[in-house]
Parts: C-alpha cells; sequence; structure tokens
C-alpha cells in the first residue's frame, strides 16, 4: 500500500469519526432512549445506511463471493429472499412491534409472556451475537485486509499472526464506537460507510467485467455467461449450499429471524422518529438489498474465471479479485470503506448486546437500577463480549464448509425457536409462558442433536456402507496425505470420487435448512398444544405508545407488492 493509499485511507476513517461525533454530540448518552435508540430521532435515510452496513459486512462480501467462486449465482437467494423478509417485516411486523413502543424484542416477549421468558430470549441473542457473528465479523474483516494488501509480507510475520493482529485492532477500535458512541453515532457512520461501500464494492465487479472483457464490461459479463453457463444456473442441486427446495422451507425462516426478529437489525428501526419513517428505511433497504448480489455474488464468479482452482481457500476469492484488478488510486479509498463496514457490523452488534444486557438482563438482577446504572452496565458488558469475541475469532479458519456455511448452520439453533416464539407470541393471546420457554429450550436441543448428533451418524454409516471415508476424513488430510490415500485404495478419478461422497453424504441426511423449517413447525406445534391445553388466564392486551407518531407509511403496501415481483422475475430470468 503506497503512501497516497495510506493517506486517503487514514482520511476517510477519520472524516467519518469526526462527522459521527459532531452529529451526536448533543445526544444525551445517559439516558436509555439516547444511548440505545439515539434519542428516537432517526430518519429513513439514516435507518437505511444503518441496516445495510449491520448487515453488509466482509463476512457477507468475503463469504457470499467465496461461495459463489464455487457455486455460482445461486448463493444470491440469501440476498435477494431477504427483501421480500424485509417487506414483510416493514408492512406487518413493525406497525406492531413500535406501536408497543418496545426497546428490545425481549421486552416485547415479555410484555406477551413474562420476565424469565424474556431473559432466555435475551441470553439466546447473546450467544448468537457473542460467538458465530461477532468473531465471524472480525475473522472476516481480517482476512480481507490480510489478502488485500498482503500484509504477511509487509509485516514479516505469519499468517496467522496477521489475523490475530488484525482481530485486535478493529475489535479494540469497534469498542469506542459502539461502547462509547451509543446507536447515533453507530447509526450516522453507518450511513456514511454504507454510501462508500456501495460505490466502492460496485468498482470491483465494473474493473472484474474489465479484465474479463479485455476493457470492455459488456464483454466481460458476455464472456462469463458464454465461458461458464453452469455459474448462473439458481436451481441448486442435491450436493450445493442451497438445494432448490430450502427456498420454501429454512431459507425463509433463516430470512424472517433476521430481518423481524433480530435485535441487532430491528433496534435501528426502533430507533425512527416514526413509524412512516421506520417503514421507509425498511423497505429503501429492501430495494437496494435486491441489487446486493453484485457486490457480494458476481465478483466470486469472475474471480473463478480469473483463478480457476489456483485459491486454496475460496473465502479467499474476493480479496484476491480486489488485489488483482483495483487500480492503486483506488485501494485506499477501498480499504476505509471495507474498514468502515466492518467495524459498522462488529460495533452495531456490540451496541445491540449492550441495550439487551443493560435493559433486559441487568434490570433482572438489580429491580432498581437506575437508567444511569443500566447504561454504564450494558457498556461494561459490551466490552466484556467484545474480548470474549476477539479471542475466538482467529480459530474461525477451521470451519470446515467456509464461512458463510458457519454463520448460518450456527445461526440455525437459535433463529428457528426465537422467531417461533415471536410468531406465537403475535398471532395468538392464550398461549402461555411454559409453552414459550419449552420451545425455546427444546428448539435448540433438537437443532443440535441433530446436526452435531444425528447427522454424523447418518452420513458415517451411509459412507461405510458403500465403503467410503467422508469428506471430514479427507478435510483433516495434508494434500501429501490425501494424494498418498487414493493411491493406497487404488483410486484414480479423484474428482469422481470426491462428487460420489459429496452425493452420498447429501442424500445421508437432510439439508441443515429443511431441518430449520420442520423444527419450526414442531416448535410452533408444541407451543399450540400447550396453550390448548393450559390455555392463559389473563388475556395479552397490547400496549400502545404516544412517543412517536404510528401511522403507516400509505405506499409501504404497494412498494412492498412492486419489490416482491422484481424479486420473483429474478428467478424466472435466471
Amino acid at each position: 500500500m503506497g503512501l497516497l493509499s495510506i493517506i486517503s485511507f487514514v482520511g476517510f476513517t477519520l472524516l467519518v469519526a469526526f462527522i459521527a461525533w459532531y452529529t451526536t454530540r448533543k445526544t444525551d448518552e445517559s439516558t436509555a432512549k439516547g444511548y440505545y435508540l439515539g434519542g428516537r430521532s432517526l430518519g429513513a435515510i439514516t435507518i437505511a445506511g444503518s441496516l445495510l452496513l449491520t448487515n453488509l459486512s466482509a463476512e457477507q462480501i468475503v463469504g457470499l463471493n467465496g461461495q459463489s467462486f464455487t457455486e455460482g449465482v445461486l448463493v444470491m437467494a440469501w440476498e435477494t429472499l431477504a427483501a421480500i423478509a424485509m417487506v414483510f417485516t416493514a408492512i406487518f411486523l413493525l406497525p406492531k412491534y413500535m406501536r408497543s413502543g418496545i426497546t428490545t424484542i425481549p421486552e416485547f416477549i415479555q410484555d406477551r409472556f413474562d420476565q424469565q421468558t424474556k431473559a432466555i430470549l435475551s441470553v439466546l441473542f447473546l450467544i448468537a451475537f457473542g460467538i458465530v457473528l461477532l468473531p465471524t465479523i472480525l475473522y472476516s474483516g481480517s482476512l480481507a485486509f490480510s489478502t488485500m494488501f498482503d500484509l504477511p509480507a509487509l509485516l514479516g510475520v505469519s499468517k496467522e499472526t496477521v489475523i490475530w493482529i488484525s482481530v485486535w485492532a478493529i475489535g479494540l477500535i469497534g469498542v469506542f464506537y459502539a461502547i462509547f458512541g451509543g446507536l447515533k453515532a453507530v447509526a450516522v457512520s453507518d450511513l456514511i460507510n454504507a454510501i462508500g461501500l456501495l460505490i466502492g464494492g460496485l468498482l470491483i465487479p465494473v474493473f472484474g467485467l474489465m479484465a474479463v472483457g479485455d476493457g470492455s464490461i459488456t464483454d466481460g459479463l458476455a464472456n462469463l455467461w458464454h465461458a461458464h453457463p453452469e455459474k448462473f444456473n439458481v436451481k441448486g442441486g442435491v450436493t450445493s449450499s442451497i438445494p432448490f427446495g430450502t427456498i420454501f422451507t429454512g431459507m425463509m425462516i433463516a430470512q424472517m429471524y433476521y430481518w423481524g426478529t433480530n435485535q441487532s437489525i430491528l433496534q435501528r428501526v426502533f430507533g425512527a422518529k416514526s413509524l412512516a419513517e421506520g417503514q421507509k428505511g425498511m423497505l429503501l433497504a429492501a430495494l437496494v438489498k435486491f441489487l446486493i448480489p453484485i457486490i457480494v455474488v458476481l465478483p466470486g464468479i469472475i474471480a473463478w474465471d480469473l483463478f480457476g482452482g489456483e485459491l486454496e481457500n475460496a473465502d479467499k476469492a474476493y480479496p484476491a479479485l480486489v488485489r488483482k484488478v483495483l487500480p492503486g488510486a483506488f485501494t485506499g479509498f477501498f480499504a476505509a470503506v471495507l474498514f468502515g463496514a466492518v467495524l459498522s457490523s462488529f460495533n452495531s452488534l456490540l451496541n445491540s448486546s449492550a441495550t439487551l444486557f443493560g435493559f433486559d438482563l441487568f434490570k433482572l438482577f438489580k429491580k432498581d437500577a437506575t437508567e444511569h446504572q443500566a447504561v454504564k452496565a450494558g457498556k461494561t458488558f459490551g466490552l466484556f463480549l467484545a474480548i470474549i469475541s476477539m479471542s475466538i475469532a482467529p480459530f474461525i479458519a477451521s470451519a470446515p464448509d467456509g464461512l458463510f456455511a458457519y454463520i448460518q448452520e450456527s445461526l440455525g439453533s437459535l433463529s428457528v425457536p426465537i422467531l417461533a416464539v415471536v410468531t406465537i407470541g403475535i398471532l395468538t393471546k392464550k398461549v402461555p409462558a411454559i409453552g414459550a420457554k419449552i420451545a425455546l429450550v427444546a428448539g435448540v436441543l433438537m437443532y443440535l442433536i441433530s446436526q452435531f448428533v444425528m447427522k454424523p451418524r447418518f452420513v458415517s454409516s451411509t459412507l461405510e456402507n458403500a465403503g467410503f471415508q467422508g469428506s471430514s476424513f479427507l478435510n483433516n488430510l495434508t494434500k501429501e496425505e490425501t494424494v498418498a490415500y487414493f493411491k493406497k485404495i487404488n483410486v484414480t478419478d479423484i474428482s469422481g470420487h470426491l462428487e460420489k461422497i459429496s452425493i452420498l453424504e447429501a442424500e445421508a441426511y437432510p439439508h441443515f435448512l429443511h431441518i430449520m423449517g420442520l423444527l419450526f413447525i414442531i416448535n410452533i406445534a408444541i407451543m399450540l398444544l400447550i396453550g390448548k391445553l393450559y390455555p392463559k388466564k389473563e388475556i395479552y392486551i397490547a400496549k400502545a405508545t404516544t412517543e412517536i407518531d404510528t401511522t403507516p407509511w400509505k405506499h409501504a403496501v404497494i412498494l412492498g407488492i412492486l419489490l416482491s415481483l422484481l424479486v420473483l422475475s429474478t428467478y424466472l430470468i435466471f
């Protein structure tokens, strides 16, 4: 990285920090409303920018491009189908949430069920943030910077050491934003970084297509289309990460959990100055989300054309592409916006973690706590969670199926029961708190047993009966050991052998997204059965807030329908 790149990187980063400080300097961060909700003063554009940057970070850009590198455009389902979930949330869920004046989703659960159910839900959210999301954000950001700028060679240390250094550097800077700035500082910095990331992110496929098409973007796209037609098929096969049938089962469960119940996402909307502004912000973000595959999917296919099988790790496809095609003059700016994106997602989750602990759990133990004490406790817990996540992050490199697959499969244990409880809480009035508690605990246990006990046994038994060793066995071998193994068993067609193993593994046990869909139905059934046998005696009546205007935006429904049709048309095209 040259002097100009360093100056542009530092300059843009400091500019974002200054604007965030200047915009929020008059917000009272000592109160719950000021720290957690930005004083309920956020407008639609700020909300949209914050939603996009909370979601779109290095783990999304690096992880999804890594999957598209190996599988193609079918992985865009994670992005395009998110738009439908966001439309549903904006039109149907936000009015219910915001009319009740809640600060957190667990607070809604307390109003509907009881305090203990809220505590269980808060703990599940914090586990998801601390063990899965925060570490993956830090690791993916570190991997991107390490590969793009060849930091091991620049610093003269090993790749593993660079990851540790980068993780802690990003984490410590993020702590200052999230813990000492509050939601408004996070949201304002998100908006600026969102604009920068959209501009910088679009530069990569533009320069990438020019590289493929000898200077022509249209020729580059045509070359990709004709050279790799298999990469432009959205109908995933049985061995793909998203078999086509999963779109109708667990895929929408995962999307609705993330956009409809996830505290780190909804906290941005809860800070809106009105329900209409919140709906506008989420629908605007949904429109941009529909276009995001250009940034998080197309570069992976371009990288496949340029690098083929040269990369030892698919998650390096995007940073390697950036390093190859991006002109040096843009390097510092792109590094700054990617750094901002990593910080954005990291500090957004940290701020939400502080909110959950301070507002939900701390007051459970200290019932007479003042707002100032709750905010202080939340900040302290956020610092503790940041240290935990920074310690875990470097070890994610050993995830066998890629970064993005690790995130989605790990979150399945929490997303299914949480979404089921929130759904029942909204749609019914007689299901008691004990039903929600059983579903939350049983839902997590059933998923863990399914994926980590039953699945390995079924797969192992199927492969053993067919006379094969599983891919997990092969993944643990070095390149030399793998070659020696195939020679030992007299296999010459290695790729065919591996393909047979992949098919057998996929057919031996249902895909985790199918499992999520099935368990969602089971959790719903458990709660409805308990509600039928032991109905709640006191009928739940939702409270109404007077703090903000809760009049819905009059164009929300028609815009939501148009966005949904756009998504469906994309699938018809491919």
